[in-house]
C-alpha cells in the first residue's frame, strides 16, 4: 500500500483527462500529479478517431447552435488550434478541410440565408454559396449522375481554410508527451489500472483499483458514464440517471472533400447526419452517426452493461423522460429508424435514404457498414426535473472531486473544461497559475 498522497489524481486517460494533466504541468505550480488509465494506452474509448466523428466543432455549421452557444464553442476550438501551433508534428494531429452545411429545400435554404445575416460578423470567414458555388468545392453534393444539378434549391454555409478535423487519439498522446517534458512536476502514469471505488478519509481520498489504493489531495474524474458510476458510489450526482447513445457510422469510396453537414430538426435532441474524410482510413468518407440508445457504457464492451444499470437508476422519473421522448412523432420514428439501422441486410438500404441528402448518387453498393467504430455518449437525465440533459454535465461536491460527463461539444472542449478543472484544483489546493503563459499560448 502506497503512503505516497498526490496533490492531484486524473482519472481518465481520455483527451479530457491528457488536457488536464498538461494543463497542470505546464501552467501550474502543482508538482505531484497521478493519472489513471483502465486500458492499456490512452484514448482507447470514445476518444479514438474510430469512435467519434473526428471533428474540431467550432459553432459555425452546426445549425442546433444559437450565435452565444457558437461564439464560445468557437473559443473552444481556437484553443486546441493554438496548443497544436506548438507542436512539431501538428500536421498528423490536425487537419484542414473545407466544411459546409447543405440546406435542401426552400425552408432549409431559408433558415441558412438568414443564419448567414446572423453569423457572418462573428464568423467572417463564413461564406453563404449558391448552388453553382457549391458544385466547384463538393461537386458531388448537387451533382446527379447524369451531370445535372439536382432539382431541389441548395445553399451551403461554409468555412473553407480553417482547422476542421482532429484526431483526438493522438492529440491526447501529444498531451502526454508535452506533459511529460515539464522539469518542475513529478508525473505518475498508471495503465491497466481499473477503478473500483473512491473513499474520502480524513481528508484525503483512496482510489482502489484492482492491485492497489492510489491517495490523493484531490481528484478529477473524467472517465465518460463511469464518472456517473464512480460519483453515485460516493453518494454524489444521485438526481441523475444515464441515457447512453450510441452513433454507428458507414463508409463509402470518397465522395467528399470535406465536410457536409445537414439541417439540425429542432425536435429531436441528436445530432443530424453528416459526411467526413476519414483521418484513419486513406481514400474513405465516412457517413454519419446514427443514434441508438445501447444500455452499454461503453460501446463493443459487453461487460459495462450491469454498469449501465447501476447509473440508470430506473424510476418513474426516468420513465417520464422516456414517455416525453417517445410521444412526439418526430423523436419516436428517429429512434425507430436508427434502431433498423443496426439490422444487417437492412440498414444499409435504409441509410441510403437519409444520406442522399448529402450525396444524390449514392448508390446501395457504394455503401458498407463502418464495423466497429462508433462510441457511446452517455446523456444525462436531471431526474428531479424529468428532463434529457442536453449540454456537458459536471459533479463538484466542493470537496476536492470533480466529476466530468459528456463535454460537450465533445473532445473539442477538452481544453477549455481541463482549464476550468486546473481553475478548480488550484483553488482547492492553493496553488498558482501562470496566466500570462496561458494567455499567450492558448488564448492568443
Amino acid at each position: 500500500m502506497s503512503e505516497q498522497i498526490h496533490q492531484v489524481a486524473i482519472i481518465g486517460g481520455g483527451v479530457c483527462g491528457t488536457a488536464l494533466l498538461y494543463l497542470l504541468a505546464e501552467y501550474s505550480d502543482i508538482n505531484d500529479i497521478v493519472l489513471i488509465e483502465k486500458y492499456g494506452n490512452v484514448a482507447k474509448v470514445n476518444s479514438h478517431g474510430r469512435n467519434n466523428s473526428q471533428t474540431l466543432h467550432c459553432g459555425d455549421i452546426e445549425t442546433n447552435y444559437t450565435l452565444e452557444k457558437a461564439s464560445k464553442v468557437k473559443a473552444a476550438a481556437e484553443m486546441v488550434v493554438n496548443y497544436t501551433a506548438t507542436l512539431a508534428n501538428r500536421d498528423n494531429i490536425i487537419f484542414k478541410f473545407p466544411k459546409m452545411v447543405i440546406g435542401v429545400g426552400e425552408k432549409e435554404c431559408r433558415q441558412l440565408r438568414e443564419r448567414f445575416t446572423i453569423f457572418r460578423d462573428h464568423f467572417t470567414s463564413m461564406q453563404l454559396l449558391e448552388k453553382e458555388d457549391i458544385a466547384r468545392i463538393e461537386p458531388s453534393v448537387v451533382v446527379m449522375q447524369n451531370g445535372q444539378y439536382r432539382p431541389e434549391p441548395c445553399v451551403a454555409l461554409a468555412v473553407l481554410d480553417e482547422y476542421s478535423a482532429v484526431d483526438f487519439n493522438k492529440l491526447a498522446e501529444s498531451f502526454i508527451s508535452e506533459a511529460s517534458k515539464s522539469t518542475t512536476t513529478t508525473i505518475d502514469i498508471k495503465m491497466n489500472s481499473h477503478v473500483a471505488e473512491i473513499l474520502h478519509i480524513d481528508g484525503v481520498f483512496h482510489i482502489n483499483t484492482q492491485d492497489q489504493s492510489i491517495k490523493a489531495k484531490t481528484v478529477v474524474v473524467s472517465a465518460g458514464g463511469h464518472s456517473l458510476l464512480l460519483a453515485q458510489q460516493m453518494g454524489h450526482g444521485l438526481e441523475f440517471s444515464c441515457l447512453p447513445v450510441a452513433g454507428s457510422f458507414y463508409f463509402t469510396p470518397k465522395v467528399l472533400n470535406g465536410k457536409v453537414y445537414t439541417v439540425q430538426n429542432d425536435k429531436l435532441p441528436f445530432a443530424a447526419v453528416h459526411g467526413d474524410p476519414d483521418v484513419l482510413i486513406d481514400g474513405k468518407t465516412r457517413f454519419g452517426p446514427t443514434a441508438l440508445l445501447l444500455p452499454l457504457l461503453e460501446r463493443y464492451n459487453i461487460s459495462t452493461f450491469f454498469e449501465f444499470l447501476k447509473v440508470l437508476k430506473l424510476d418513474r422519473h426516468v420513465l417520464k423522460v422516456f414517455w416525453d421522448l417517445f410521444k412526439v412523432s418526430d423523436i419516436r420514428n428517429y429512434i425507430l429508424k436508427n434502431f433498423l439501422f443496426e439490422v444487417p441486410g437492412l440498414r444499409r438500404w435504409l441509410f441510403l435514404k437519409d444520406v442522399r441528402k448529402i450525396v444524390p448518387s449514392l448508390q446501395l453498393k457504394d455503401i458498407s457498414f463502418a464495423k466497429g467504430f462508433g462510441g457511446v455518449r452517455p446523456q444525462l437525465i436531471d431526474k428531479k426535473k424529468s428532463v434529457l440533459m442536453l449540454g456537458e454535465a459536471k459533479i463538484n461536491p466542493g470537496n476536492g472531486i470533480i466529476f466530468n460527463m459528456t463535454p460537450s461539444p465533445g473532445a473539442t472542449s477538452c481544453l477549455e473544461n481541463a482549464e476550468l478543472d486546473m481553475r478548480l484544483v488550484a483553488g482547492f489546493l492553493g496553488a498558482n497559475i501562470d496566466e500570462q503563459k496561458l494567455q499567450q499560448v492558448l488564448h492568443k
